[in-house]
């Protein structure tokens, strides 16, 4: 077994003690959770990373799809209440170029990132409820349940390119 590089990897904030603010760790555990989603797919053919992993068809192409309407869906749509596209399929177009996906992908962290850094207090509600749900939302627990969700596909994306090429992210 071989590993791949992973950016994501870097030496987190300090968790005890003077450190970053609350906002700050939050957002080095979300960035560390999306760049290991990223490197999944690195030096990889486009083959290899539509090529599906599992029974369901999940791939990484379609992780990063995925993840970039959930980071609308959540910041944008529910947080703002703007209505962004947010596609939130896990099979992506199949025109779609992983540079392409990837770049819509870091275009809507960078947008979740900035939502993040410019609310004053991570307890703001969010302008409506998660669609099919009734109560509102603080910031924390969206950029929590981002967290959450980007960490569970970065398992997935870490188990497809170890079944693709042997490689892991360990």
């Amino acid at each position: 077994m071989t590993t791949f590089r992973d950016p994501g990897r870097r030496r987190l904030p300090q968790v005890t003690g003077p450190g970053p603010s609350e906002r700050d760790l939050l957002l080095a555990y979300l960035r560390k959770m999306r760049h290991a989603v990223v490197a999944a797919g690195e030096g990889l053919s486009d083959e290899q990373r539509r090529a599906p992993g599992v029974p369901s068809g999940t791939n990484l192409l379609g992780l990063v799809h995925h993840l970039t309407g959930v980071e609308e869906h959540w910041f944008q749509l529910v947080f703002l209440g703007e209505r962004p596209r947010a596609d939130k399929a896990m099979k992506a177009p199949p025109a779609m170029s992983w540079e392409q996906a990837v770049a819509s992908y870091r275009s809507a962290c960078a947008r979740s990132d900035e939502i993040v850094r410019s609310t004053g207090d991570l307890s703001t509600l969010s302008a409506i409820p998660n669609p099919g749900e009734e109560q509102l939302d603080s910031l924390r627990s969206v950029v929590v349940h981002m967290i959450e969700e980007t960490a569970r596909h970065a398992g997935h994306a870490d188990i497809i390119r170890e079944l693709i090429d042997g490689r892991t992210s360990n």
